[in-house]
């Protein structure tokens, strides 16, 4: 085990010159001293090279400014000049708690891992992780310096980085999972109903692309039949989860459904057992045995009621248990007790 492995922060910056300098000082505040922060100003218009130039000369900060090139490209270039042994990503609009990289370094030197999962709420899925966004991944540079042809694509955003932690993920069975990272993400106002439309056009022609880099991804590295499960997931988590979230068209639904059958049909029916389909969600299992989108949309609509009801339930008993748990008059078993209900909520079966 290394004493004090460096680790690389590296930040793709690009107008947030009212945010970015938090996030700096959430890095250089951390418990952790051997970090490498690395700012790379993405072409900015407004005063954000400014900040990093000026934590560039305060600090052991590195700092590199480009033409606007996009986040994937900006990301690459990171990867290229880090020099740590191990990498993280941070949005140039996030922070991060103070021991976020001390306990990440923790669980990675103890257990020899590749990647770390961090942060309770990505943990769920965990050991069956399809893809992460990159603020719960944390990575082992050697991983990358091993498979130099797997990179965020460039051109693709949104899920460059589902992408690129999907085949990541699909590499090396070496992953941790801390717990103790806690990531704070900032939300912005909504954008318009116009915008959302013209996005739900984008990712329509997007993800036959996301498909067809993950399709010579498993091509090459012969995949199919060994990652099926890790294959499937990735269709329920990114298509699937747009195709219920997003406001398509009847027609965009019908183009959206096809795309996703007959990938799943073609590269992952082939191959996945009955025991991993199981793993799967119910509605994405229907999903995929349904005849068409309106069959599923139907089955959707009575899984949503049926859910929300449960739901309703559930939250009810549980406040009902708390309550009563007020009456019980030893603290260790309250205590006890209340940790139990709190770990059942977590860790619900799926209904």
């Amino acid at each position: 085990m290394k004493m004090n492995p460096l680790v690389s922060v590296i930040i793709p910056i690009y107008n947030v010159e009212n945010f970015v300098e938090e996030t700096i000082l959430s890095v250089l505040q951390q418990s952790y001293s051997a970090i490498e922060l690395i700012l790379i100003d993405d072409g900015s218009t407004d005063g954000s090279a400014e900040v990093c130039q000026k934590y560039s000369i305060e600090h052991n900060v590195v700092f590199i400014s480009q033409t606007n090139r996009g986040v994937s490209i900006t990301r690459n270039r990171g990867i290229q000049v880090a020099k740590g042994d191990y990498i993280y990503f941070l949005d140039s609009d996030d922070t991060i708690e103070k021991d976020f990289i001390k306990t990440s370094v923790e669980v990675a030197e103890q257990g020899h891992y590749d990647i770390i999962v961090v942060g309770e709420y990505y943990g769920r899925r965990f050991p069956d992780v399809a893809l992460l966004p990159t603020c719960a991944l944390f990575l082992r540079k050697s991983l990358l310096e091993k498979f130099v042809d797997i990179r965020f694509p460039e051109g693709i955003q949104p899920c460059e980085d589902g992408i690129f932690s999907h085949q990541l993920l699909a590499l090396t069975n070496k992953i941790g999972f801390n717990p103790k990272g806690i990531y704070h993400y900032r939300m912005h106002e909504n954008q318009n109903h116009k915008t959302i439309i013209q996005q739900t056009t984008k990712i329509l022609t997007d993800i036959p692309l996301w498909l067809s880099i993950l399709n010579d991804f498993y091509v090459k590295q012969q995949l199919f039949e060994q990652k099926s499960l890790h294959l499937a997931l990735f269709l329920q988590y990114e298509p699937f989860d747009r195709y219920l979230k997003m406001p398509f068209t009847e027609e965009q639904k019908k183009q959206l459904f096809e795309i996703i059958n007959n990938f799943y049909n073609k590269n992952v029916a082939p191959y996945i057992t009955e025991e991993e389909f199981q793993k799967l969600n119910k509605p994405f299992r229907h999903f995929i045995k349904a005849e068409n989108h309106k069959k599923f949309d139907l089955f959707f609509e009575r899984y949503t009621k049926f859910t929300q009801t449960k739901e309703y339930i559930f939250r009810i008993e549980t406040k009902i248990k708390l309550f009563l748990l007020k009456f019980v008059p030893i603290k260790k078993i309250r205590k006890q007790k209340r940790e139990k209900i709190r770990f059942a909520m977590r860790n619900r079966p799926e209904l």
